[in-house]
């Protein structure tokens, strides 16, 4: 009886074995699959999206740095450096470029005495910041008043500092 046992036992054992193995293999064609279906693992990875910035320095409590495409920017200072209702035409190229809304304050006015008009704003010097792909620096200007995009006048939105241009 005792041999009866053993047998049935060595046998399950077996079986079990059988199974195991059977799964083992299972997983490995599985694996093998999933890598054939998924590439080879030198295929690069999916292209990062860059942000507008990031909140750093003096823009640290602004809003829309650090995001994908944002609606609203805004730099933490007075009316002129808020642009709302942004409608991105590119983005992820060298340079972004959208439209929006900001105050205009013409030449002799004050900030109060400026009004809201259509704005273009220009994202651009791409690139790593802080290990992260975003645009580096921001501007906008009112094309209808004569203005144009200086790239040495601009936000640096990696570091939180104005860069105010050549005079």
């Amino acid at each position: 009886m005792g041999n009866v046992i053993r047998s049935a036992r060595r046998s399950a054992l077996g079986s079990a074995v059988a199974v195991a193995s059977v799964g083992l293999a299972a997983a490995g064609c599985a694996t093998a699959s999933h890598a054939a279906t998924s590439g080879p693992a030198s295929a690069s990875p999916p292209a990062a999206v860059p942000t507008l910035g990031r909140p750093a320095g003096v823009f640290a409590h602004g809003q829309g740095f650090g995001q994908v495409r944002p609606a609203e920017i805004f730099n933490g200072g007075d009316p002129t450096g808020l642009v709302t209702h942004v409608v991105w035409r590119s983005w992820g190229g060298a340079r972004a470029v959208a439209t929006g809304i900001s105050d205009y304050v013409g030449p002799n006015q004050t900030v109060a005495g400026g009004r809201e008009e259509a704005a273009t704003v220009v994202a651009f010097k791409l690139g790593m910041c802080n290990g992260r792909l975003m645009y580096r620096a921001v501007e906008w200007y009112f094309p209808q008043h004569g203005q144009a995009f200086d790239a040495r006048r601009y936000e640096d939105i990696c570091a939180g500092t104005y860069v105010p241009g050549v005079s």
